[in-house]
């Protein structure tokens, strides 16, 4: 059914493998150390922010936001070719070695000096990529495609656990007046082995299947490194799924955890504590949202009406957090709702897959996060520039600033009703 052996055809016509109608246990479980992989590399990029003082005493400056400005250009670039890695050679020849370079990055930056530091978290961000990709890429070939949104949605929800445990473990385990107290060069020694270990079982575990992709056995050229995004690119749909996932994802990126403390500490004048502690809630949301939106999409075998119901719900939050006074509403329940609802954001990821060629499902994942990160790289420096020069003790400047993001979510509503519907109702009756 699968198509598990590399010999199978050395014709470059060799059709896709097909989807198993039912859930296989192996399969799961290959699945989920891709998600695991996903947890894992979330923890470990987060893991700075919370070292910046010991980063600051150890090289006199963290240079934290050279390093994440760094990450994300890799990230984003690496996400075009994992894609086609995953097309090409399928997931056993590529996610493990993903997991090696992110766990080479974390024993780089264990060494310790600036440098090393630099080094090793850019190339984290270069093997991390293949973390969501590939997870993506592994749901969509070797899992019911009635399961696909559920299975991205706990995908996503792993990733923001992993955020949070490379928060407040991290943080425990380097206090200077904490119970372990341990220097932030073991942490990142650590992670390595870490990392180490999971791409090990990654390789046992991940079926030896070739990729999808038709010309995986012909040799290797510039037309047929192109050809994937020339097939996504040309198709209309792609676009419309990027940019409507982009557009529902920054409001709670860059407005709420971005910009949402600040907002509430100045334009609000409440204290910092509530201010954090209230944007908190916005990824505890997302654990919630994402694989509850994912579900019942799957559930009722349609995409659209759960993504557009989704960013209706995350535009009405967006107006209360902007234009009510904080007190008028139950305490962190806007921040909690906003999270959830854009959790529809990751209903634009199933459906790039499904709206193109099954042969360049790992391309179209690798496209989606670029669309997704360009989107955040666009409208991040505009909130920024409109953020300047204002007084932030006023709310008015935060309404200008944020205007964007509002106006974001209703152009994604409108271009969900020019997407084409792909749940698995519309397949079947189609």
């Amino acid at each position: 059914m699968s198509g598990s052996s590399s010999q199978a055809s050395p014709a470059p016509t060799a059709t896709p493998a097909a989807q198993p109608q039912k859930i296989q246990p192996l399969y799961v479980l290959a699945w989920f150390l891709c998600a695991l992989f996903y947890f894992y590399q979330y923890a470990i990029r987060s893991a700075p922010g919370i070292m910046q003082d010991e980063l600051t005493q150890a090289w006199g400056n963290s240079h934290l936001g050279l390093m994440i400005a760094s990450y994300y250009i890799v990230y984003a670039l690496a996400a075009l070719a994992v894609g086609v890695l995953l097309d090409r050679y399928g997931a056993h020849a590529t996610m493990p070695v993903g997991i090696s370079i992110t766990s080479i990055g974390c024993l780089i930056f264990a060494q310790g000096s600036m440098g090393a530091g630099l080094v090793g978290y850019v190339i984290q961000g270069l093997g991390a990529i293949c973390a969501f990709v590939g997870s993506s890429y592994v749901a969509a070939r070797y899992l019911p495609a009635r399961t696909l949104a559920l299975f991205v949605g706990l995908t996503q929800c792993l990733g923001m656990a992993g955020a949070a445990f490379g928060s407040k473990p991290t943080r425990l385990l380097i206090d200077p007046n904490g119970s372990f107290h341990i220097p932030w060069q073991t942490v990142w020694l650590g992670f390595g082995i870490l990392g180490v270990c999971l791409a090990v079982a990654t390789w046992f575990v991940m079926p030896r299947d070739s990729g999808d992709s038709a010309d995986h056995h012909g040799h290797f050229s510039f037309a047929n490194l192109v050809q994937p995004f020339r097939i996504i690119f040309s198709n209309p749909q792609s676009w419309y799924a990027g940019i409507i996932g982009g557009l529902l994802f920054v409001p709670t990126t860059i407005g709420a955890l971005g910009w949402g403390a600040s907002m509430l500490n100045k334009g609000e004048h409440v204290s910092m504590a509530f201010a954090a502690s209230d944007v908190s809630m916005v990824p505890i949301g997302w654990v919630i949202g994402c694989p509850l939106l994912g579900w019942i999409s799957d559930k009722i075998g349609l995409r659209k009406p759960v993504l557009i119901g989704g960013a209706v719900v995350l535009l009405a939050a967006s107006l209360c957090a902007l234009y009510l006074p904080v007190g008028v509403m139950p305490r962190y329940s806007v921040a909690l709702v906003m999270g959830i609802a854009s959790g529809a954001a990751m209903i634009p990821f199933s459906t790039m897959k499904e709206v193109n060629p099954p042969q360049v499902k790992g391309t179209a994942a690798g496209v989606m996060n670029f669309l997704v990160f360009g989107t955040t790289g666009v409208l991040s420096p505009l909130v920024s520039a409109l953020m300047a020069g204002g007084d932030t003790d006023s709310m008015a400047l935060f309404h200008r600033a944020f205007m964007p993001l509002v106006v974001g979510i209703v152009v994604a509503i409108l271009l969900s009703f020019r997407l084409r519907e792909t749940g698995w109702k519309v397949q079947k009756h189609g």
